[in-house]
């Protein structure tokens, strides 16, 4: 991917560095012939590159050096085209020239230097001589690569051959081996865990911890005794009587038979269609099942078409004049929207009108509850914040008794430990380790209510001990050693396998499942596994036999061919054109990039192309760093 888009960025970005510049060994990354490269040439492409896009620090060493690569190579060409005394000619420049911008010209007539250096800047972020400089060296490329590939040909029988191999297919039998399956097979001693934390003690240590009281004014507590009154509750509804107005509303279905983008001749059709389902429906066939089978709304059709409550306004004209004027239960004949036909049915009725108390008088009382709760929490929780500041060190349990408070004790709390007991506030975890032993925290609100802390032990960092984190240590080991059974394990299958044991009595016989494939061919996947690519061996493999275990970077796979399904010779036809123009490139690039290797190899070994690997290090190394 990053060749590729390196590929397509060099193609506007990649200029050779300007006369003029001074240059020192000390700068010089690379030397063709008698020109030289500097550091200062491989950054100025790498910031023509960026203008486009940052690019991620994790590539740029690998953009880096590919930069340079491109530089050697076109400084390589031209001495090469030398040599051969290949030339592009001025007239071949300006033709290119004006194919890249063709605004340059009225009609025949140039706009005028000025005009065109501006549309130049504007395209391609760089002057006149830049410009023209890189155009000139894309044809000398062009007619390198056109001198190099003309003569490549692809014959009938390679493209048959290449048609086999993108086509044929196989079946498997295979085995997913996965170390996380095989974790709770790993029993280690007493002394084998004593030996892996001694081997790797030094990834074991415990952080800052810290044993905490507390104390809650729980809001839920709160609220179940705090009173409401029937009349609070009146009061409350009377003043927001607005909030309790109900709409028009209608509970429909329907089933929706598309017309948009059809022919006269096809909305007639679909017209007939509706008019065969509204005969159904009317006649007592189900709803749901008719729309389920016939509707073309695919948000609704699973439903049954139910479309759930709709309000005046929501829909369109036509449709909200039907759904509001049936009555319920009733089917109307078909409706026609901007979307096509429609049958509606009202499954239920709404009028506007005011919820009565009695409706509402549930929400009401919890909405006050909870409105109680916080005005009497806040309240307590600024006389307790005084008694605090007044008394200092009050105990904890002093202060949870008078305010009938809820305690508890967070042992051993970590910095990052989550602490869902208190409730969710990102200050909780902040106080409870900036207190010294002994103090109160103010209350502290969370989503539960408000919360007052005290420290009661702190237990520095250290080096971790083995009983303290011993389940960490075995986690830790039966990991890493179902690694390496998952391993043993598939070398195992795959050598009794291949002994000629039967696949699936030999997978059983090791505890594991054998599965087998779908035909896939060499662009296809197997479930579990991945890309076909990983098994790339078994194309070649005849029926009946096994290949070599696989790593799938986590897992093993182990497998069997089970049967070839040859390329379907009908299709031939169909990719023929394809496969021959595919194959073309891919014969025509190997024989370029081939030229190019070979190139850069003659004047390495004629000492005409020397790279400074010291500076290529420094300028891959900074580029990373930076």
């Amino acid at each position: 991917l990053v060749v590729g888009v390196l590929g397509i960025g060099m193609l506007l970005y990649l200029v050779p560095g300007q006369p003029g510049v001074e240059i020192t060994g000390a700068d010089v990354v690379a030397q063709v012939g008698d020109q030289a490269i500097t550091m200062a040439d491989v950054q100025d492409q790498l910031s023509r590159i960026e203008r486009n896009g940052q690019i991620p620090q994790s590539i740029l060493p690998l953009y880096t050096q590919q930069v340079l690569q491109q530089l050697i190579y076109r400084k390589s060409l031209e001495m090469e085209a030398a040599r051969l005394g290949v030339k592009v000619s001025d007239a071949e420049q300006a033709e290119r020239l004006r194919e890249l911008v063709p605004t340059a010209y009225s009609g025949d007539t140039f706009i005028g230097m000025d005009r065109y250096a501006a549309e130049v800047q504007s395209r391609f972020q760089m002057d006149v001589p830049q410009f023209e400089s890189l155009v000139k060296e894309e044809l000398l490329e062009q007619k390198f690569e056109q001198l190099v590939t003309d003569g490549i040909t692809v014959n009938d029988d390679e493209v048959k051959a290449e048609f086999r191999r993108r086509n044929d297919k196989i079946k498997i039998d295979y085995v997913i081996i996965k170390p996380d399956d095989l974790q709770a097979k790993i029993d280690p001693s007493e002394a084998e865990i004593t030996a892996y934390f001694q081997k790797n003690k030094s990834r074991y240590n415990i952080p800052e911890r810290r044993t905490v009281d507390y104390a809650i004014l729980d809001l839920a507590q709160l609220q179940k005794r705090v009173q409401i009154s029937e009349d609070e509750e009146k009061r409350f509804y009377q003043s927001h009587m607005d909030n309790y107005q109900v709409q028009d509303r209608a509970n429909v279905a329907h089933i929706l038979f598309k017309t948009v983008g059809k022919t006269d001749a096809e909305i007639a059709e679909i017209k007939k269609k509706a008019e065969e389902v509204l005969d159904k429906a009317k006649h007592g066939a189900n709803f749901a099942d008719l729309a389920k089978q016939y509707s073309e709304d695919t948000a609704t059709k699973d439903k049954g078409g139910d479309l759930g409550w709709i309000i005046r306004g929501q829909t369109v004209p036509a449709f909200e004049a039907a759904a509001f004027s049936l009555p319920k239960g009733s089917i109307s004949d078909l409706v026609k929207t901007q979307y096509g036909f429609h049958i509606i049915k009202v499954i239920d009725r709404q009028v506007a009108r005011t919820q009565t108390f009695d409706e509402v008088k549930a929400g009401i009382e919890s909405q006050l509850r909870q409105q109680k709760a916080e005005q009497t929490a806040e309240t307590l929780s600024s006389q307790i914040a005084d008694e605090i500041r007044r008394g200092g060190r009050i105990p904890l349990e002093e202060i949870a008794k008078k305010y009938d408070l809820v305690t508890g004790e967070a042992k051993l709390v970590e910095a990052n430990q989550p602490l869902p007991e208190l409730g969710n506030a990102p200050g909780v975890l902040d106080t409870i380790f900036r207190l010294r032993v002994g103090d109160l925290s103010a209350p502290l609100q969370t989503d539960k209510g408000y919360v007052i802390l005290t420290v009661k032990d702190i237990q520095q960092a250290h080096p971790a001990k083995l009983d303290e984190v011993r389940n960490q240590v075995l986690n830790d080991y039966r990991r890493e050693k179902s690694v390496e059974l998952a391993k043993s394990r598939a070398e195992e299958l795959a050598k009794r396998v291949k002994s000629g044991e039967n696949f699936a009595a030999a997978a059983k016989a090791l505890g594991f499942e054998a599965k087998t494939s779908d035909a896939f061919s060499r662009t296809g996947s197997v479930p579990d596994a991945g890309s076909a690519k990983m098994f790339s061996a078994a194309f070649t493999l005849p029926a009946g036999r096994s290949g070599d275990p696989i790593f799938l970077g986590t897992n093993w796979v182990v497998y069997r061919v089970l049967e070839h399904e040859p390329a379907n010779q009908d299709d031939f036809a169909k990719q023929e054109k394809t496969v021959r123009t595919e194959l073309l490139q891919q014969k025509r690039q190997a024989a370029y990039d081939l030229f190019r290797s070979a190139l850069e190899a003659r004047l390495q070994q004629e000492g005409k192309l020397h790279i400074n690997e010291e500076n290529l290090k420094r300028i891959t190394s900074s580029g990373q760093s930076s």
